[in-house]
């Protein structure tokens, strides 16, 4: 019986994944001479930069936390000075009463990388490295997907301590958005919307738009709207003219090509500010109103989201995205296995993440479609 027939019964738990295969017992170099210790400081330097940098989406859509829930105000307000008397006493300022107690959820994740001792004698250094560039890669997959299904899912969830994470306003959980300038809102008040169309048209952005600025969002020197979408809505979106009707629905501006756009002929002169070539490193296709169009295939099929952003990170972002509150524990972690490990070679790639709506009116998703009520998109992770 050969040793492959004997596998089965020894492999440890989680080998049904795959184990590279060839080595030798005491190797320490790989077959071009790349010492062992070499590649895993190569490993450990590209987890520091890939903790460094994250997806440019998940930056401008989210804000780091440590928090298994924060109280946050769901409307933007401001406080205003009262005309002083002789002897009455000014009324006090206190913290915005629309405070709403938002959980983050947290879980474990983890992935191995195994290696036989027949694979590392004759491997090249390259074929190791793929391993972890594949790791990396899932870690990224994992994190903005995370934060991608909780913008575009309605579900509410919880966390260990019971806290409820909630999505945007959705009209159903008994919930009502604090009034805004004036403007109430009813108890059935929902940012996920149906378009009612098979198609995009431009009175499906201004919907979405509006629901976000009318509670404060995306109106302050410091914030942007951003609307993320697909290549096909965006290059439907591109044809979007002012005056000009679309699904019957008449246009109240002009789509605008961005600074970084090819050479365009213009017929009229364009008023105003061009969008700029991109933010936090993504292109910026142009601009439709106030809104700035970024085409992205993390976006599902068939949906767009327009978010108010105030930068990488910022506490005005839609998302929270949670980390454990010790430092250790935080980011992506390699683990290495067994020193030496025989017959395997071992190392181990851990995280420990969640998400949970920060602010539920500073996004809008919307799904294309004639009829029907919002279906929440299948966003892998």
């Amino acid at each position: 019986m050969s040793d492959q027939q004997h596998w089965p019964a020894i492999l440890p738990y989680g080998a049904e994944g795959g184990i590279a295969a060839e080595s030798d017992a005491l190797v320490n170099v790989t077959a071009d001479g790349v010492a062992l210790y070499v590649l895993w400081s190569e490993v450990q330097e590209a987890l520091s930069v890939w903790n460094a940098e994250r997806s440019a989406i998940g930056q401008l859509l989210s804000r780091l936390t440590i928090n298994a829930a924060d109280a946050v105000p769901q409307a933007m307000q401001d406080e205003s000075f009262d005309r002083a008397s002789e002897f009455g006493e000014p009324e006090g300022i206190r913290s915005p009463g629309t405070a709403l107690l938002l959980g983050n959820t947290l879980e474990d994740y983890d992935k191995a990388g195994r290696f036989s001792w027949r694979f590392l004698r004759d491997s090249t250094a390259e074929q190791v490295r793929a391993v972890t560039n594949y790791a990396l890669a899932a870690d990224n997959k994992l994190t903005n997907g995370l934060i991608l299904k909780r913008l575009f899912d309605p579900a509410i969830e919880h966390n260990e301590f019971n806290h409820n994470c909630y999505g945007l306003w959705t009209g159903t959980d008994g919930l009502t958005p604090p009034p805004h300038l004036g403007r109430v809102f009813e108890s059935n008040h929902t940012h996920y919307l149906v378009s009612g169309n098979d198609s995009i048209d431009p009175g499906d952005l201004e919907s979405a738009i509006e629901h976000v600025t009318e509670h404060g969002y995306g109106v302050e020197a410091t914030s942007r709207l951003l609307a993320f979408m697909p290549p096909a809505l965006a290059d439907t979106v591109a044809c979007f003219r002012a005056g000009i009707e679309t699904n019957s629905v008449v246009a109240h501006h002009d789509y605008i090509p961005s600074a970084g756009a090819p050479a365009y002929l213009q017929p009229d002169n364009i008023v105003g500010e061009v969008a700029p070539k991109e933010i936090n490193g993504l292109k910026i296709d142009g601009s439709y109103g106030p809104l700035w169009i970024v085409r992205s295939q993390y976006i599902p099929s068939g949906y767009f989201a327009v978010v108010a952003t105030d930068g990488a990170n910022s506490d005005n972002n839609v998302v929270s995205v949670r980390q454990h509150v010790n430092t250790a524990y935080q980011g992506l972690r390699s683990i290495p296995g067994k020193t030496p490990g025989y017959p395997i070679q071992e190392s181990f790639w851990a995280r420990a993440i969640g998400v949970g709506t920060r602010h539920r009116g500073a996004a809008c998703v919307m799904q294309i479609k004639a009829s029907g009520n919002y279906a929440t998109p299948t966003i892998a992770i």
